[in-house]
């Protein structure tokens, strides 16, 4: 990619007033970062509350069986964001690298493929998730006494699902389209909504799992109609119905550049699922039981994806300015955007890590009654600190891999979004509780995210070598 391909003299043109025009290509990077980042932060930590929110209601109101049924229902959601990433960020990346290299003609072409899959893949979902919704469960570690929460559950948000996906997807393409605050609306909005509906269905009704689920959908369907009345208000580039049709090229090159988020995403739907099942059988045969061990990974991995959410929002305020300039061959300044994105969420990344070691009794308090067991708060508590120990390293591949997808080389990001959850975490989540027990199962995490930070700096390094050689051609 050491050549910007040019098709004739208009193309040629339109890629320099393309590059000279767009505040992409000219502001200074530290503003656009804090004018992307901060907007989609705000919307993946609004995101990340979503289910947060609904387990806060239901530890509360139902207990925690109820919360141990939205730990079992969580890989429904991870495979929805999955295909929102798959698509979203896809069309995205190829949308703003298209406009790099200035060919406005073609970049509508990955928007519009894009949410009009974005909207048939969410009903697609949901189906599957209703036709199979009891032995799907099961599979996902489902004991007798939490089948009945989950169930009600799920039958429920499954019907949100279309709205959850193009949010979502939807919401990197306005993003792309250089309204990042659109997309921080969008989010509050929803997530607003969703609280309120919480507390009146759940606690004033006494509505129990039904009121969660419908209060989620409810804040997803409104979320979901912000972005389609702004899709079609695009004004970067127009988009038509043209657009929305479905090209197997287009297709294929969204799918391709959003691929690794999309196995990201796929990876820990079956992370969780292995880690449902390996607690639901070793949390048996110790002291904690089959249920509270489920219900306390749930809220370990919900609490952590607010850190996370934090540092993905960076990493993709960091997609546009990457995409753009690297079509564009501002190479400097895609390293710039790489290091200010980096810097923060390590900083972030130890703020979180001081405060899960210190706090995790009280953080567990707020989703559980006074029914919680003594064995909810020990073995809590541990997991807390054991597996997110390494929490300050985890800004490392998440940041690393959307740069990789930003700089179009997708193969890359899709292997280092694999690194930590299927090269490492889930060979660990297998093997070691045969010799350590549940306490194996605790361990598993902070290795496999040292592992894994390894991993993405030597790849970074190698890939910053690559970039400096380009800009001696």
């Amino acid at each position: 990619m050491n050549k910007k391909p040019h098709d004739g003299a208009t193309d040629s043109a339109e890629g320099h007033q393309g590059e000279v025009g767009n505040p992409l290509g000219s502001a200074p990077v530290r503003t656009l970062m804090l004018r992307f980042a901060i907007p989609s932060i705000v919307g993946m930590l609004v995101g990340a509350l979503y289910n947060m929110v609904d387990q806060l209601f239901i530890g509360k109101a139902v207990g925690t069986l109820g919360n141990t049924a939205t730990s079992i229902a969580f890989p429904f959601t991870t495979a929805c964001m999955a295909l929102a990433l798959l698509l979203g960020i896809g069309g995205a990346s190829c949308f703003n690298l298209t406009l790099g290299m200035g060919n406005k003609k073609k970049a509508p072409y990955f928007a519009g493929n894009a949410l009009s899959l974005l909207v048939a893949g969410g009903v697609v979902i949901s189906a599957v998730t209703l036709i199979f919704l009891t032995p799907l469960l099961r599979r996902f570690g489902a004991t007798d006494a939490v089948l009945p929460y989950a169930e009600e559950y799920v039958r429920i948000t499954a019907l949100g699902f279309p709205f959850l996906i193009l949010t979502t997807g939807g919401g990197h393409l306005v993003r792309a389209d250089g309204s990042p605050k659109m997309v921080m609306i969008c989010s509050i909005t929803g997530a607003v909504i969703n609280t309120v509906l919480d507390a009146v269905f759940v606690l004033g009704l006494g509505w129990g799992m039904k009121g969660a689920a419908i209060a989620t959908v409810v804040g997803q369907f409104v979320s979901a109609m912000i972005v389609v009345v702004y899709c079609f208000r695009f004004k970067t580039v127009p988009l038509s119905g043209k657009h929305l049709i479905p090209s197997f090229g287009i297709v294929k090159r969204v799918s391709s550049i959003g691929m690794a988020s999309c196995f990201n995403q796929l990876a820990i739907a079956v992370v969780q699922i292995v880690l449902n099942n390996s607690l639901k059988h070793y949390g048996a045969l110790s002291e904690y039981g089959a249920d509270d061990p489920i219900a306390v990974a749930g809220i370990v991995m919900k609490v952590n994806m607010i850190v996370f959410s934090i540092v993905i929002g960076l990493a993709q305020g960091t997609q546009p300015i990457e995409s753009f300039n690297y079509g564009a061959k501002n190479y400097d300044r895609v390293r710039n955007a790489y290091w200010m994105a980096l810097k923060t969420g390590l900083v972030i990344s130890l703020v979180a890590f001081v405060f899960f070691q210190v706090f995790p009794r009280q953080i567990l308090g707020f989703f559980a009654n006074e029914q919680a067991s003594e064995g909810y708060y020990d073995f809590g508590a541990k997991f807390f600190r054991i597996s997110l120990f390494f929490t300050w390293l985890n800004c490392l591949q998440p940041i690393t891999s959307t740069f990789f997808t930003s700089i179009g080389k997708p193969i890359k990001g899709i292997f280092l979004s694999l690194t930590r959850q299927i090269l490492f975490f889930l060979p660990l989540l297998i093997v070691l509780p045969m010799v350590f027990g549940i306490d194996g199962v605790t361990y598993t995490g902070p290795v496999a995210d040292g592992l894994a930070a390894i991993v993405a700096v030597v790849m970074a390094v190698f890939e910053f070598r690559n970039m400096k050689a380009l800009e001696t051609k």
